[in-house]
């Protein structure tokens, strides 16, 4: 009997995962999302600044509903989260809180949610002063990074750690206003993006854990303002190019080597992340523009679009 719900939940799945929407829709005004990522049902969360909540769109659905809603001690806003299926859990950035006076009364956190039910499993504050928690990823061995957009560090929360500490971090990411953006863990080595100097960076994953040398990937074609990015098969990445018209791009590297390949091109509202659901990327527009208060931006609905993929 056992085996038989599992075939069942197995097709349901399937299911859910081929009949993937055109488009996702996320209710709400001034919702200005920040991120998004996939479940291996086919469930997508988005994290929102202007809501400061979390959304979910279950398996094949079009539209998302809040998932975490802000309550009195709510974080400031969302901004990178990742799905984490073997920890069971939801790793989700929020931006610090600042008093009247702009000091920082919460600093930037990592949260972690149960995926199922929401509810709230642990925070870990950044450690370094000035901290903005922009995006997360997890190692095939249950390790968490995360990226600190101001301090230029990637930081790593060990399995059953208690505490983030900073794993990398250096000169060699460039100058202090390049802002890590980004981030994906691909086999041995992360990847960070630099958002203001349309670069990217692979840090190898060495004996222990340890961070090895930070080194450039050199690209084939320049890269616009690089941001949500995505791990793809073996050795490729899905990259969301802010800059410009917007674009969805896959690199595939080659040791720090990487050839670009643009999915999809024309993205008026700035997109900002991208997930994958079978063989469909959701890619994520974030309206910032209106966000920042230019009277021609007025916000439309709030929405992630589908792109068919390629093969990994």
């Amino acid at each position: 009997m056992k085996y038989a719900y599992a075939l069942l939940a197995l097709w349901a799945s399937q299911a859910a995962l081929a009949a993937a929407p055109a488009q996702i829709n996320i209710p709400g005004q001034r919702l200005f999302p920040e991120s998004l990522t996939s479940s291996a049902d086919g469930a997508v969360y988005i994290g929102s600044i202007g809501a400061r909540t979390i959304f979910r769109a279950a398996p094949g659905a079009a539209t998302a509903a809040v998932w975490v809603a802000p309550g009195a001690d709510a974080p400031a806003g969302y901004l990178g989260v990742f799905a984490d299926d073997r920890s069971h859990t939801l790793w989700a950035c929020s931006l610090p809180q600042a008093t009247a006076a702009g000091v920082a009364a919460v600093p930037a956190t990592l949260h972690a949610y149960d995926l199922s039910s929401g509810a709230a499993k642990g925070h870990y504050p950044l450690p370094t002063a000035g901290a903005v928690c922009n995006d997360v990823a997890v190692g095939a061995d249950g390790v968490i990074y995360a990226t600190d957009t101001v301090n230029l560090q990637v930081l790593r929360l060990k399995k059953g750690g208690a505490a983030l500490e900073v794993w990398a971090e250096g000169e060699a990411f460039g100058p202090k206003t390049a802002v890590m953006d980004g981030i994906a863990v691909l086999g041995q080595r992360v990847i960070v993006n630099m958002l203001a100097t349309s670069s990217l960076f692979s840090v190898p994953i060495e004996a222990g854990g340890k961070a090895g040398p930070i080194a450039a990937i050199v690209l084939d074609r320049p890269i616009d303002r690089p941001d949500g990015m995505r791990s793809f098969g073996k050795s490729s990445l899905l990259v969301v190019e802010s800059g410009g018209a917007g674009k969805l791009s896959r690199v595939s590297l080659r040791g720090n080597k990487g050839s670009v390949v643009t999915l999809h091109e024309g993205y008026p509202d700035t997109p900002v992340a991208v997930a994958v659901v079978g063989s469909t990327a959701y890619v994520l527009e974030s309206q910032f523009a209106a966000m920042r208060g230019d009277p021609a931006a007025a916000t439309k609905p709030f929405k992630a679009t589908a792109v068919a993929l390629p093969k990994p």
